[in-house]
């Protein structure tokens, strides 16, 4: 799937677990989930990349200077990203009413479902 239908999916799946929010903060979640949904794909691709390539590189300033690893500008990108993410997960969560705080839906999609 492209990149962009996977964006409106998960747009869409978001949208469904906030449909409950108040009116009054409607357009602020709104765009909390349009960047949210970008955030977790982009993520699932940084994942993709570190899996493979993994989060350090050998890296060599010049010609005669001796090779040493470094972080990859990739996993910089995902650690910045995944924080942000973590951030407007949080912002949304809390501009729910309190009785849908606890539903069974948003606890397994944040990863604390009920036992």
């Amino acid at each position: 799937m492209q990149k962009e239908q996977r964006i409106k999916k998960e747009q869409n799946r978001l949208k469904k677990l906030f449909a409950d929010v108040p009116e009054n903060k409607k357009r602020t979640v709104e765009g909390l989930i349009i960047r949210a949904a970008f955030m977790r794909i982009s993520l699932e691709d940084f994942e993709e990349d570190l899996n493979e390539n993994g989060f350090t590189e050998s890296f060599r300033q010049g010609v005669n200077q001796a090779p040493y690893e470094r972080k990859r500008p990739a996993a910089e990108l995902y650690n910045t990203m995944n924080t942000s993410y973590q951030k407007i997960i949080k912002q949304l969560t809390d501009l729910l009413p309190d009785d849908k705080k606890e539903s069974d839906e948003l606890l397994d999609f944040l990863g604390g479902g009920r036992d």
